[in-house]
């Protein structure tokens, strides 16, 4: 591919970064657009002339116009959300690093790093630690890295198991220095059965040794979760449950050399929960970490990361400083590096798109040639800065404590700026300060969450954070995408967990789509780019791709069913290929961008209906979620993903085959789609040879066919299968009996008496 280069200098010859155009997809994503849009307003030029031309005729019924605005509308809706969609391709670029011209050790700033945990039962300790000890292992001066592990549920079995991380460290950081080794990780690097290094006797007898270690510590963690309490922690004498706990802070051991610490610091923190007080869920505790470490360590920048996403690559903190110690960004309102999620369980097949191929091959490529990609939950390194202020630093100390709250130690802090003071120890005076500042009563009467650190009004903080803290404010962003995956995490590898995930996720996107910070609202006052604005815009709509599908997937079955034509004859021969024209071309595009980015054929079959499978279940649920949030009917609630994996969904999943062993109401809309797109294919295209009605009915019988063979999963598992995965016969005779009820209904609708 020919890429159009434009250099980020650092000084006059050494840039630490560059930035490459990438010209042929450029001029491939305009034309798509330019020629797509053409059809695109061909097609609303001919509904609309029909349309006058229904309302028009004397015989024409209420019923059958009510079904072709309903097309209309899901038409219209799906060509805007395109639309917003383009503004992804219009300049997307790849960029790559050269940690290797950085300044040297004692030049580079600290770094904190925030590790946040729930629940040991969704999350496992062993997991968790690991993710925890490879961070500890990042290749930085130890004396410059802090790692703060946030435990929302003040579980004992955490705090235990990080002082026997804090343990196991002392010899495996060592390891990794000494012997240059790539992964952090040590389950990840035990379990692989290539070293990264020449044999060599010390080496191997070094290897030996430690990973004898790591397998003691292993068995103690599992110990530990073998003997745990079923209640959280517990500070001086004062009992609790993982909803509902005072706070608690502590520091691990610190070793101490002659040229100061040799250890990354390590600390806990268990915020304050009380059922009495909101705890704004991820948001809220990644603030108390916030606060925690700016008394502590203040470091500058902060790497924040899932409890599940690994450090596979120790180099990603000097990678990031390519761009935050860059002259021409480090000084202005660059805010972030973000670093794709990758996923160490993802099977060949991935039936269930798990890897989420699109948003970090093709959306956030496209989005860092505008003003940078969204803040994606984990694997970003961010500037303290442009979480803490405001637009500009309040003089008078009555501001200064609407915004950041009562403590004076933090507000000093802040005043200070960032100076690495080498912390060693934490004193009882700290102590207390900490533990204040991560108590449930603190953020009241702040501006926390509001115009400081990570925004809350959304399980999707991350999202809504991007949009109005920084990028609204005129920060700026890049997506890093380097040859070896930075960070490894787990993919979702059962449909149960995926459409939970999706369930929350979309919910979340619509609280923000439907609340005061909409991106659907542009404002010229905003430092954001319009094409920026089409980026966010789209991703909080996301989760309305469900009311077309559900369109398009029952209003035209129902009308073959009856006899009721909603699209073009083939005769008709420009309006007919308009309508096959659009349909290829979107088709035609995704599938180039899967091929692209390294997908197959079946790659792209599994995305799409992965696709579709999620508009008519998660985004549909997450929808309404949101609806009933917005008018004051239900609670915003968050369950994370189990990350404890079930040895037999995994096998289906490297087996290719879905686990359908999920709620009903997860499992039931997809009966309920199937049974009506079956029965609408065998029924309708009998009436079409019949009545020799082809030509009137071609497009409403592809319909059917495309959504019945992109079904076939689920016809499978509702009347072939006989494994654990397979579709229950309850559940399919119930939504079968409900898709009949549809029909008669709609009969009724179509052809009123």
């Amino acid at each position: 591919m020919d890429n159009q280069s434009t250099m980020e200098e650092c000084g006059a010859s050494q840039p630490l970064n560059l930035c490459h155009v990438q010209t042929k997809a450029c001029i491939l994503n305009r034309a798509h657009a330019l020629l797509h849009s053409l059809a695109l307003l061909y097609l609303i030029h001919y509904r609309l002339s029909h349309l006058i031309f229904l309302l028009a005729q004397n015989g024409g019924t209420a019923a059958p116009i009510i079904f072709w605005l309903l097309i209309f509308s899901a038409e219209l809706l799906l060509s805007f959300m395109w639309l917003l969609g383009a503004a992804f391709g219009w300049r997307p670029v790849r960029r790559t690093v050269f940690p290797e011209r950085l300044p040297g050790a004692e030049e580079l700033p600290a770094i904190d790093v925030f590790i946040c945990t729930t629940d040991p039962e969704k999350e496992p300790t062993l997991g968790v630690m690991n993710t925890v000890l490879s961070a500890m292992a990042l290749d930085y001066p130890p004396e410059k890295l802090n790692v703060y592990v946030s435990d929302d549920g003040g579980f004992s079995e955490t705090l235990s198991g990080l002082r026997e991380a804090a343990s196991f460290a002392k010899t495996w950081i060592p390891f990794c220095r000494t012997y240059g080794i790539t992964c952090g990780c040590p389950q990840a690097y035990f379990s692989d059965q290539e070293d990264q290094l020449p044999p060599d006797n010390i080496f191997i007898e070094e290897r030996r040794k430690i990973q004898k270690g790591y397998e003691l510590f292993k068995a103690n963690i599992l110990k530990g979760r073998d003997n745990k309490s079923s209640s959280s922690l517990y500070h001086d004498g004062e009992a609790g449950t993982s909803k509902d706990h005072t706070s608690l802070i502590e520091v691990m051991d610190d070793d101490i050399g002659p040229n100061g610490r040799v250890m990354p610091l390590l600390a806990y923190v268990a915020r304050e929960k009380r059922a009495s007080h909101p705890h704004h869920f991820k948001a809220g505790a990644l603030n108390v970490l916030l606060r925690v470490s700016g008394i502590m360590s203040n470091s500058p920048y902060i790497l924040v990361l899932d409890c599940d996403m690994y450090c596979n690559d120790r180099s990603s903190a000097k990678q990031s400083m390519c761009f935050h110690l860059d002259p021409k960004t480090s000084q202005s309102s660059f805010a972030f590096v973000q670093f794709p999620q990758r996923f160490h369980n993802i099977s060949k097949n991935d039936i269930y798109d798990s890897q989420l191929r699109s948003t970090f091959n093709v959306l956030w490529p496209g989005q860092d040639g505008l003003q940078g990609p969204v803040l994606s939950g984990t694997g970003f390194y961010v500037k303290r800065e442009a979480l803490y202020h405001a637009p500009s630093f309040p003089q008078d100390m009555s501001e200064v404590r609407a915004l950041y709250g009562r403590s004076n130690v933090f507000i000093a802090k802040l005043q200070q700026g960032y100076k690495l003071e080498g912390f060693i120890s934490l004193p009882c005076s700290l102590q207390d300060e900490a533990r204040s500042l991560a108590s449930c009563t603190y953020e009241e009467e702040t501006k926390w969450g509001q115009e400081v650190g990570f925004m809350y009004g959304s399980v999707v903080e991350d999202f809504l954070t991007s949009l109005h803290r920084l990028h609204r404010q005129g920060w700026t962003s890049v997506y890093l995408d380097p040859p070896r995956p930075q960070f490894l995490g787990n993919g979702a590898t059962s449909l149960n967990d995926l459409l939970v995930q999706g369930t929350r996720w979309s919910s979340g996107l619509v609280d923000v789509a439907l609340s005061k910070y909409t991106p659907l609202k542009y404002d010229i006052s905003s430092k954001m780019s319009l094409l920026q604005s089409m980026c966010y815009s789209l991703i909080a709509l996301m989760p309305f791709y469900c009311l077309p599908l559900w369109c398009f997937a029952t209003i035209p079955q129902l009308c073959l069913l009856n006899d009721v034509a909603l699209y073009p004859q083939v005769s008709t021969s420009w309006n007919f290929i308009t309508f096959i024209f659009i349909f290829l071309s979107s088709t035609l595009k995704f599938l180039q961008e899967v091929l692209s980015t390294g997908g197959s054929i079946q790659a792209w079959i599994n995305e799409t209906r992965i696709w579709m499978i999620k508009a008519v279940t998660c985004h549909l649920y997450g929808t309404l979620d949101a609806v009933l949030k917005k008018i004051g009917y239900r609670e915003a609630s968050f369950m994370p993903t189990n990350k404890a994996l079930d040895e037999e969904q995994v096998k289906l999943y490297h087996a290719g085959k879905f686990n359908f062993q999920a709620s009903d109401m997860l499992v039931g809309p997809l009966v309920f789609v199937v049974t009506l797109n079956v029965i609408s294919l065998v029924f309708g295209s009998a009436r079409a040879l019949f009545f020799n009605d082809w030509d009137r009915m071609f497009i409403q019988i592809c319909m059917s066919f495309y959504v019945t063979i992109m079904s076939w999963p689920v016809i499978e598992a509702m009347l072939i299968r006989k494994d654990q995965g397979r579709i229950g016969f309850e559940v399919t005779l119930k939504w079968v009996g409900l898709c009949l009820g549809g029909l008669l209904l709609g009969s009724v609708l179509i052809r009123p008496v």
